[in-house]
């Protein structure tokens, strides 16, 4: 059985802005409904039955969210973006699948050109997991990690290890390489 995390009041600053904003949840059975993942601070009374003494501690709870512990998903058929956070989790989950990743720019004009096609793709090989990453400011890392050096580059992954690389707007080799890995 999971956890249900319902919030029972709105996010309310505190005098210091560098302490952040107090929460208040209730936690029951069922599912997570709450996305981020959230750190909470709970006090506790705890009476002690003999003496009649009451002590209050106060403790930290983590709460994760149902992306965390169930991962995130990806839609057969359609490209999934990702980020730096939910790139690997994906990978990852997608097991022994053949995964694409489409690195590209908001700014690149092959990108916006082979995009459509790429949609084309993962309407096409239903047993392929197609994922794209802007490689913007904030994905930086990821793409430095996977190794970008031109956009668009293309990284075909199995089992999380990256097995082909097409750089460039080559649409037949694309193709080729991804059904070169299928059959493999």
């Amino acid at each position: 059985m999971a956890l249900q995390i319902h919030q029972l009041c709105r996010p309310v600053p505190s005098p210091s802005p560098a302490i952040g904003f107090t929460k208040q949840y209730s936690i029951v059975a069922g599912d997570i409904h709450r996305f981020p993942s959230t750190t909470t601070m709970m006090t506790m009374t705890v009476s002690n039955k003999k003496n009649g003494t009451r002590n209050r501690r106060s403790s930290s709870l983590t709460v994760r969210s149902s992306l965390e512990t169930a991962g995130p998903t990806v839609v057969v058929g359609q490209v999934t973006e990702v980020c730096k956070d939910t790139f690997w989790p994906l990978v990852n989950a997608a097991g022994d699948k053949t995964v694409v990743l489409d690195m590209y720019t908001q700014w690149c004009g092959p990108c916006k050109v082979i995009a459509p096609k790429f949609q084309e793709l993962a309407e096409k090989y239903l047993d392929v997991v197609f994922l794209k990453l802007d490689c913007n400011q904030d994905n930086k890392v990821l793409a430095k990690e996977l190794g970008l050096k031109v956009v668009p580059t293309f990284k075909i992954l199995k089992e999380s290890k990256i097995v082909k690389e097409v750089t460039g707007a080559k649409f037949n080799n694309l193709v080729d390489a991804i059904d070169e890995v299928r059959s493999s």
